[in-house]
């Protein structure tokens, strides 16, 4: 299948809050194949500006584990912790948009907006007009627009047209906290921009993110990107699989075969791709070959389905 995009840049970019495990390893298998299919570049970023739940040696075990895998990527490695002046700017371009919040965790759950029939707890704009007397920014927020405004439509390439309401399933969301930590939908946003990235393949968790995303790139002025979120790895609880929910980190010690057996056709057939030609795994590489056919095959069903 010959490539609808030009100039494709994709990129996995995981936090190193521990080693990688499968259901880390899907999500980069599932942004690889879609670069490759589209013959295009694959980009790593290690998001790691969460000091407090980064893994010393994390980030590098990540790196050892996808080139075990034999999961390439284009240029350098971007690692976030090194990349804040890029965020400071975008902050200072907000302006206005963005102001100090002194509220605590508790105390936004406690007025939750939706009368308790979500668990979402959004936030009620309490310090948007400034910070009640005596308190201390603990945060700094972005105002989201009201009315029709506040409505962000978007198609995902695997779940197909979405929208979320910001001002009532979210409400005035963080950038950055008091003590320096930027949040991921400022980053995240900042970085794609400023890396080129066309497509963002990731986890459907982080599809409740889109949104957010999606409106700091328009007040930002940046081009946004296409989205594919594909379902996430449960463990036998109905978890999502995270380091959190005790997930295994992916064994890549043995020889090719152990590697395939136990991690990448297992990620493949989690992906739906089962009409890989059986027998053709002798090694990695020719794995490899086989897992990008099988995705473009599926890319070709998905695309049909939507014109029938």
């Amino acid at each position: 299948m010959q490539s609808n995009y030009s100039g494709y840049i994709g990129r996995f970019a995981p936090s190193p809050t521990g080693p990688l495990h499968m259901g880390s390893l899907v999500a980069a298998m599932a942004s690889y194949l879609d670069a490759k299919a589209h013959q295009g570049k694959w980009l790593l970023r290690i998001e790691d500006l969460d000091f407090d739940r980064n893994v010393k040696g994390a980030g590098q075990s990540i790196i050892d584990t996808l080139q075990r895998c034999q999961l390439q990527w284009n240029g350098a490695v971007e690692w976030q912790s090194r990349r804040t002046s890029l965020y400071e700017a975008a902050l200072q371009q907000l302006g206005d948009a963005v102001y100090p919040c002194g509220c605590s965790r508790k105390e936004i759950a406690d007025s939750r907006l939706n009368n308790h029939t979500s668990l979402v707890a959004v936030y009620p704009g309490t310090c948007r007009t400034g910070l009640v007397a005596g308190r201390q920014a603990r945060s700094w927020r972005l105002k989201v627009p009201a009315g029709m405004h506040s409505k962000i439509h978007f198609h995902d390439r695997w779940l197909g047209p979405l929208s979320q309401d910001l001002e009532s399933e979210v409400g005035d969301f963080v950038l950055k906290r008091a003590d320096g930590f930027w949040a991921y939908q400022l980053a995240v946003v900042v970085d794609d921009a400023a890396q080129g990235v066309t497509d963002v393949v990731r986890g459907a968790d982080l599809l409740d993110s889109t949104a957010r995303q999606i409106y700091l790139q328009e007040i930002l002025g940046l081009p946004r990107p296409r989205y594919l979120h594909i379902p996430v790895v449960a463990n036998a609880s109905g978890e999502k699989l995270s380091k959190q929910t005790g997930a295994l980190a992916i064994d890549v010690s043995g020889p090719e075969q152990d590697i395939l057996a136990n991690a990448l056709l297992p990620a493949a057939r989690f992906l739906g791709l089962t009409d890989m030609a059986p027998g053709a795994h002798a090694d990695i590489a020719s794995f490899w070959q086989q897992a990008i056919l099988a995705w473009q095959r599926r890319l070709e069903q998905y695309a049909n389905a939507a014109t029938s």
